[in-house]
């Protein structure tokens, strides 16, 4: 491995002529360099803003490298902006770059330790590796900020993560607070449909699935938990009607599969 060696003379006189320099200028003009320092962090701060407007819709269309390169120009401008950091997390999260979206989630929160949507970030991040009681805590947090705009989205989070951890009944307090916070969530309509079919409720987890149908909303695996409820229930028109909708939509998925192979209980 080559080792460069700096030369600390050369540098440390280079150091004092600067210094020496900007002296002279204090002197001569008056304290002016003071205003172009404040001049010039402005600049330098519109300029971090704009790349990070360009990133942020970059990262929308998924063009990932572009992204990260708008980012290094914001950083040049700003070291330490705490949304640089954290869109780069999200950015290394979602291309599977575990070790570094953890060290930019956390130097984020170094830096913004009180900022919610990076704790929430973070926290699903920890639920997606495999480390769902360690997002708990950070869930929590969010919760407690009354000033965090999108409650319910957290409390989604929450109850997820809980799910994975067999916490059933703490997932689904999570659903049920975030369902009064925005009735309309199909995710948490969905999730609370699924607790409850999984007691043996099937007319509340009809209630809560029709929900979701009536809003227009038919990915798969929405239609599939619909089935088994309206199967449940004995109402064979219902079913029928629901799988022709998964039919139609979904021909190729592992839901039209099970309904094909009559695999209700799986």
């Amino acid at each position: 491995m080559k080792i460069f060696r700096l030369h600390y003379p050369i540098l440390l006189g280079a150091l004092f002529a600067l210094i020496l320099s900007a002296c002279a200028n204090r002197k001569l003009e008056g304290g002016q360099p003071e205003v172009n320092s404040r001049t010039e962090n402005v600049e330098l701060q519109n300029r971090a803003g704009i790349r990070m407007q360009l990133a942020l819709g970059y990262y929308q269309q998924g063009l990932h490298k572009v992204a990260l390169d708008e980012i290094k120009h914001a950083l040049l401008a700003t070291p330490d902006l705490v949304d640089a950091y954290s869109l780069r997390a999200l950015i290394f999260m979602d291309t599977g770059e575990i070790q570094l979206a953890e060290d930019n989630f956390l130097h984020a929160m170094k830096l913004a330790p009180n900022n919610s949507d990076i704790a929430n970030n973070y926290g699903w991040f920890l639920c997606q590796n495999g480390r769902e009681k360690q997002s708990i805590p950070y869930f929590e947090k969010v919760i407690k900020d009354l000033t965090y705009p999108t409650p319910a989205k957290v409390l989604n989070n929450a109850g997820v993560c809980s799910l994975r951890l067999k916490d059933v009944i703490n997932a689904e307090r999570y659903f049920m607070l975030g369902f009064r916070e925005q009735p309309g969530n199909p995710s948490i309509n969905v999730n609370i449909a699924k607790i409850l079919f999984d007691q043996g409720d099937y007319e509340k987890a009809k209630f809560y699935i029709d929900r979701v149908i009536k809003a227009e909303i038919m990915a798969a695996d929405v239609l599939w938990l619909a089935i088994k409820i309206e199967k449940k229930l004995d109402d064979q028109v219902a079913v029928a009607s629901l799988a022709t909708q998964l039919r139609r939509r979904h021909p190729n998925s592992k839901e039209y599969s099970l309904l094909q192979r009559g695999a209700f209980s799986e």
